[in-house]
C-alpha cells in the first residue's frame, strides 16, 4: 500500500513533478547528471553530439568477480519517448565484442576513422536507446576474475549471465524499465544469445515489456544453415564444378562443419575440406563475398591457434576473426583502427574501462585463451524463435545476401518451414522493398508477428556495408510497418 513517508515513493514523487516542469527532455538530464557511468567526451571525437552516453561495468557474479561492460548512447531525439534496444554481438564463432562491432563498425553513433571518432549519419539512435553489451565475459573488456570460466563456455550460462545484466542495468537506470524493449543481434548472437534471453525474460516474473527481436544472418540451425553453403558458394563462382561434386556426392558441408566441431573428421570428409579449402581463396572475405581488397597490416600469427586439421573451417574464418577485406566504400584497416583505439589509455578512462586476464583488447577472443563450447552451435534454436511468435513477441529475422558463411536461402529456408509449423500464412506477398527509389532487398511477412527480408548488397555485418539500406529496415521493425514498396 502506498505511504506518502515511503522514500522510493518520495522520489517517484519527485521524478513525476521534475517530468511534468521540465517535460521529458530534462527529466533525464536531471537524474543522469551525476551518475558515474556516463561519459563526459571521448579522445578525439570529432563532433560534438545532443545525446548522453555512459558505460561502465555490471556484476553478473560476485562469487567469481564476473562483470559485463555496456556501452550505452540515449536517443539523438525524444529520448524519453523512444524504446530501448539491446544489442549483441557474437558473430559465426561466438566470442566477439559489441562494442567493437555493433557500436563502432556498424550502427553506433561514432566510426573510427584512423585515429578519430566521425559521425555515424545512419546511427540507430536516430530512433531508438541503444544499448551494447560485451558478452559474455572474456570478450572485449568484460571479464572474469575466476579465469576457469574462459576454459568452456556456455549458452545456458551466457544466458543467465546477461538476464542478470539485464536486470541490474536497470536498477542503473530504472526509468528505462518500463519502455518499449527490443533485442537484436547477429549471426551466433541473433541465433543464440538473443533468442535464450528472449526466452528467459518472457518466462520470468520481470517486468519487462519485451516487444521483439531483429535477428541478422542468425545461426539457428547448423544443419540447415550448413546445407547451404555448397549451393551459395558454388553459384557465386566461388568453387569449382568438381568441387561442388565432391560436396554433393562425397562430403556436404552440414557434414564437415559438424564433424569439425565434434572434432570426428573422417577421412573422407579431410579429402573434401582439403580440396575446397584450395579454392576458397583467402583473398574473399566469406561474410561479404563483394568485399575487395585485404588490409595490409593483418598479423599471421593471430590466426596461429586455429584448427590446422580441420582446414575449411581455417580458410573461412581466418579474415573474418578482424574483417580484414573490404568493399571499395569501407575503410579495409576499419578493424585495425577499432583495436587501436580501444586500446589507448585515454579512451580506456573516458570509456571507464579495463583490460582483466589478458594482454590487450580484441573484438573477436581467439580460441587459445578463450573457449565457447562449439558444440552449442549443434542445438537448434528455431524452436525458441517459434515459440516467442506464438507468445505474440514480433520476430523480424533478416539476411545480408553477400554473407556465404550464414546465406540468406538457408535462413529463408528456416524462417518459410517454421511459418508451416505454426499454420502461419503469408500476409504480404514475397515482394522486393525499397530505400530511395532503388530494391533495398526482398521480404515476406506471416501473419502479425514474424517477418523476413533480405537486405541487398549486404554482408553479414549488414549496416556497416548498407548503412541506409538497414537503419530503414530498422525503423520499419520498430514501427510496426511494412517495409515500403516502390
Amino acid at each position: 500500500m502506498w505511504r506518502c513517508s515511503d522514500p522510493l515513493m518520495a522520489v517517484a514523487t519527485v521524478a513525476i513533478a521534475f517530468t511534468v516542469v521540465l517535460g521529458p527532455k530534462s527529466f533525464v538530464t536531471a537524474t543522469h547528471s551525476k551518475n558515474p557511468d556516463r561519459i563526459t567526451s571521448l579522445p578525439n571525437q570529432s563532433t560534438t553530439v545532443n545525446f548522453h552516453q555512459y558505460s561502465g561495468y555490471v556484476t553478473v557474479n560476485e562469487k567469481e568477480g564476473r562483470a559485463l561492460f555496456y556501452y550505452f548512447v540515449e536517443a539523438e531525439t525524444k529520448a524519453a519517448y523512444k524504446p530501448l534496444v539491446l544489442w549483441f554481438n557474437g558473430d559465426t564463432l561466438a566470442g566477439c565484442s559489441s562494442l567493437g562491432g555493433g557500436a563502432l563498425i556498424e550502427h553506433g553513433p561514432f566510426k573510427v576513422n584512423g585515429e578519430s571518432l566521425i559521425k555515424n549519419h545512419y546511427s540507430w539512435n536516430t530512433e531508438a536507446n541503444m544499448l551494447y553489451v560485451e558478452s559474455p565475459a572474456g570478450v572485449g573488456f568484460s571479464y572474469s576474475n575466476n579465469t576457469a570460466f574462459y576454459s568452456n563456455i556456455t549458452d545456458v550460462v551466457s544466458a543467465e549471465d546477461n538476464l542478470m545484466f539485464l536486470q541490474r542495468w536497470f536498477e542503473k537506470f530504472p526509468q528505462y524499465k518500463r519502455r518499449d524493449f527490443y533485442i537484436g543481434g547477429e549471426a551466433y548472437a541473433g541465433g543464440h544469445y538473443v533468442p535464450l534471453l528472449a526466452q528467459r525474460i518472457h518466462n520470468s516474473n520481470l517486468k519487462i515489456k519485451l516487444k521483439g527481436i531483429a535477428i541478422g544472418n542468425p545461426l539457428l540451425d547448423i544443419q540447415v544453415d550448413a546445407n547451404a553453403l555448397d549451393q551459395y558458394w558454388w553459384s557465386h563462382g566461388l568453387i569449382s564444378d568438381a568441387a561442388f561434386h565432391l560436396l554433393n556426392s562425397v562430403c556436404n558441408a552440414s557434414r564437415l562443419v559438424t564433424e569439425g566441431i565434434t572434432s570426428s573428421l573422417s577421412p573422407h570428409c579431410i579429402y573434401v575440406a582439403t580440396n575446397v579449402s584450395k579454392e576458397l581463396s583467402a583473398a574473399i572475405d566469406y561474410f561479404d563475398v563483394a568485399a575487395g581488397d585485404a588490409c595490409p597490416s593483418v598479423n599471421a600469427s593471430e590466426f596461429a591457434d586455429l584448427d590446422r586439421n580441420d582446414p575449411l573451417r581455417s580458410t573461412l574464418f581466418r579474415d573474418f576473426l578482424h574483417g580484414q577485406t573490404t568493399r571499395e566504400d569501407r575503410d579495409p584497416c576499419v578493424g585495425e583502427f577499432v583495436a587501436k583505439y580501444l586500446n589507448r589509455k585515454d579512451v580506456q578512462k573516458a570509456l571507464h574501462a579495463k583490460v582483466v586476464g589478458f594482454s590487450e583488447w580484441r573484438r573477436c577472443r581467439l580460441r587459445k585463451e578463450w573457449k565457447y563450447d562449439l558444440r552449442n552451435r549443434l542445438v537448434p534454436t528455431i524452436g525458441i524463435v517459434g515459440a516467442l511468435v506464438k507468445s505474440k513477441i514480433r520476430v523480424l529475422v533478416y539476411s545480408g545476401d553477400q554473407d556465404s558463411a550464414l546465406p540468406f536461402t538457408g535462413t529463408r529456408t528456416l524462417v518459410n518451414s517454421l511459418a508451416k509449423s505454426l499454420d502461419l500464412y503469408p500476409t504480404e506477398r514475397y515482394r522486393a522493398w525499397f530505400a530511395d527509389k532503388k530494391v533495398g532487398g526482398w521480404t515476406q511477412v506471416y501473419g502479425k508477428f514474424l517477418s523476413f527480408a533480405i537486405v541487398r548488397g549486404a554482408s553479414q555485418r549488414t549496416a556497416q556495408t548498407q548503412p541506409k539500406r538497414s537503419l530503414l529496415l530498422f525503423k520499419s521493425f520498430l514501427a510496426g510497418k511494412p517495409l515500403p514498396e516502390a
